[in-house]
């Protein structure tokens, strides 16, 4: 009795699919989304055993109320496979928040078309094929979709040219999709600023880490927990915004950006 008590409870509750969600600011949004109600699908590319340790801990707190799906987002097959055993768990999709991302330099005279297509896809062909894949099951329930950008979309970063460009691509995919499946659907994205060091940056040195900082109006990096309340903000109660992104960067932009 109790279980069939906890799959009703579980099958009515609001579904996020949130992607790249096995770690950094994907799981911290995942969590948020959790915490407020919601059953999620966490995707994830090549981090499996924090995907599924992540949901593994969610399912603790509330049982039968998160899984892990696995998709290559640059794979349009894998895609619509994502999609499909997204929305048949729980039969529904209420928020899609579309995090994943390849982030890596690609100096101008050395980017290889390998690097320009992996970059694209995670930040822009992957978002743009999944939101349209599930477009029908969020306009049914009168869903959201949450696109994570980059300032650097708006002030590009030196020697990261193909992913300034991808971040800029995941501007103009968030006002289309706002007003391709409107007015059913509200979308709006995110603009991190420095919220977490990226991996590796441990090579970036102290020296460096204190430039980036002094050019922060804020002088401070940020926290994940500010992407994640902005995150629940713009997935539960968006209100009558949509086709937005909005800069969480403590006034980095208003200083020109990185360098």
């Amino acid at each position: 009795m109790c279980a069939t008590t906890t799959a009703t409870e579980a099958a009515g509750r609001p579904v996020a699919l949130v992607t790249g969600a096995a770690r950094r600011l994907g799981a911290a949004i995942a969590t948020a989304l959790h915490d407020a109600g919601h059953n999620l699908v966490i995707h994830y590319g090549r981090s499996a055993d924090a995907a599924r340790t992540l949901a593994g801990a969610l399912d603790q707190r509330r049982p039968g109320s998160a899984i892990a799906l696995g998709a290559n987002l640059a794979n349009l097959a894998e895609v619509a496979e994502l999609a499909e055993g997204a929305r048949a768990h729980w039969g529904r999709i209420d928020c899609l928040v579309n995090n994943a991302s390849a982030f890596y330099p690609t100096p101008l005279a050395e980017v290889t078309e390998s690097q320009w297509d992996d970059l694209l896809a995670s930040n822009l062909k992957g978002p743009f094929f999944l939101s349209r894949a599930l477009a029908a099951d969020l306009s049914a329930a009168g869903g959201t979709i949450v696109n994570l950008a980059d300032i650097n979309g708006r002030i590009a970063l030196k020697g990261y040219p193909a992913y300034s460009i991808a971040k800029a691509g995941t501007l103009m995919l968030t006002r289309v999709l706002a007003r391709e499946l409107a007015p059913a659907v509200r979308v709006n994205g995110i603009a991190p600023g420095a919220i977490l060091w990226a991996e590796g940056a441990a090579e970036m040195g102290e020296a460096a880490r204190r430039r980036l900082l002094d050019r922060i109006p804020l002088g401070r990096p940020g926290d994940p927990a500010d992407i994640a309340a902005l995150a629940l903000l713009l997935a539960t109660r968006p209100g009558y915004l949509s086709g937005q992104t909005i800069a969480v960067d403590g006034g980095l932009s208003l200083a020109g950006g990185y360098d």
